[in-house]
């Protein structure tokens, strides 16, 4: 109960007037979730030591490269680690896999779900929610250029004057990307790392809600740990450097207080990649923000 009413504060402190609505929406999601994994009765130690690895580096001839890992796992580390982070696994178009064509799916030169289940059997496993943005060549932008349903507000469209001198920039691209949209209008897209990477829109209830159901998807799949890409740069407010803004904290404070929900094992690794200070802000009051920063 005091998880559910947190998330409801944060959800108004987002989105005002509209914060009972996301409300409503987000509790009708959770009541379809299920985990057919038991919860654990831990969350990590000094103990738990975790191999980050993308999921191809090794490769036997007709095996799925995920069936590989599993095998090198067994053979020779289940005495050294307790837990595999799989660098993102999915369908991608650029950026070594951040660049997500489909959340939902496993490249299919990888292996398949099943394959990754393999793994949950032996090892805890941390899954990428590379949530800022998405491919440019994803089916989401696609139904966005067409105007389709919830996707109509996918991405962050932004007049080409306007002044975005005070915005934190990690790459040296620019910082917005036209595209045409269906009906032949022209539009700029903010695309904070590349100009195949479309930033999504946290403004969007319904870009809320989307991602939502791929974290609880991945947290059914099996992941133990869920770490958060780029998540410093999910807010974005003209005028300021759209980097740790309040919002961004309260969007981790709302996936934290949803899994405490549903799921209260699973551990929040927010990644920053900034200065000690500010990557150390995620961990929030300690009780209600990140678990771990990376």
């Amino acid at each position: 109960m005091q998880a559910k009413a947190m998330l409801k504060r944060q959800l108004d402190a987002i989105y005002g007037a509209q914060g009972q609505s996301a409300f409503e929406r987000i509790m009708t999601i959770l009541e379809r979730f299920h985990a057919d994994h038991p919860q654990a009765d831990d969350r990590f130690s000094e103990n738990d030591v975790v191999l980050v690895t993308y999921a191809d580096g090794l490769r036997r001839e007709g095996q799925h490269p995920l069936q590989t890992l599993y095998d090198f796992a067994i053979g020779y580390l289940t005495q050294a680690i307790s837990a595999i982070h799989l660098l993102p696994f999915f369908p991608y178009s650029s950026d070594d896999g951040f660049s997500v064509i489909d959340y939902f799916s496993v490249n299919p030169s990888i292996g398949t779900w099943n394959d990754v289940a393999q793994l949950r059997t032996k090892f805890d496993l941390m899954f990428d929610f590379v949530l800022n943005h998405i491919s440019a060549q994803s089916g989401w932008f696609a139904h966005y250029l067409n105007g389709l349903g919830v996707y109509r507000e996918l991405a962050i469209e932004m007049d080409p004057e306007t002044d975005l001198s005070a915005v934190t920039r990690p790459r040296t691209h620019n910082l917005l990307t036209p595209f045409s949209k269906a009906s032949g209008r022209q539009v700029h897209l903010w695309t904070t790392f590349s100009a195949d990477q479309v930033d999504l829109n946290y403004k969007s209830i319904d870009v809320l809600c989307k991602m939502i159901e791929v974290l609880l998807f991945y947290v059914e799949q099996g992941a133990r740990f869920i770490r958060m890409d780029a998540v410093a740069y999910l807010w974005k407010e003209v005028g300021t450097p759209c980097i740790h803004l309040p919002q961004a904290h309260t969007l981790v404070k709302m996936f934290r207080s949803i899994l405490d929900m549903v799921k209260s094992d699973v551990v929040i690794i927010t990644e920053t990649n900034v200065p000690h200070a500010q990557n150390i802000s995620y961990f929030g009051n300690g009780f209600d923000e990140a678990q771990m920063v990376y």
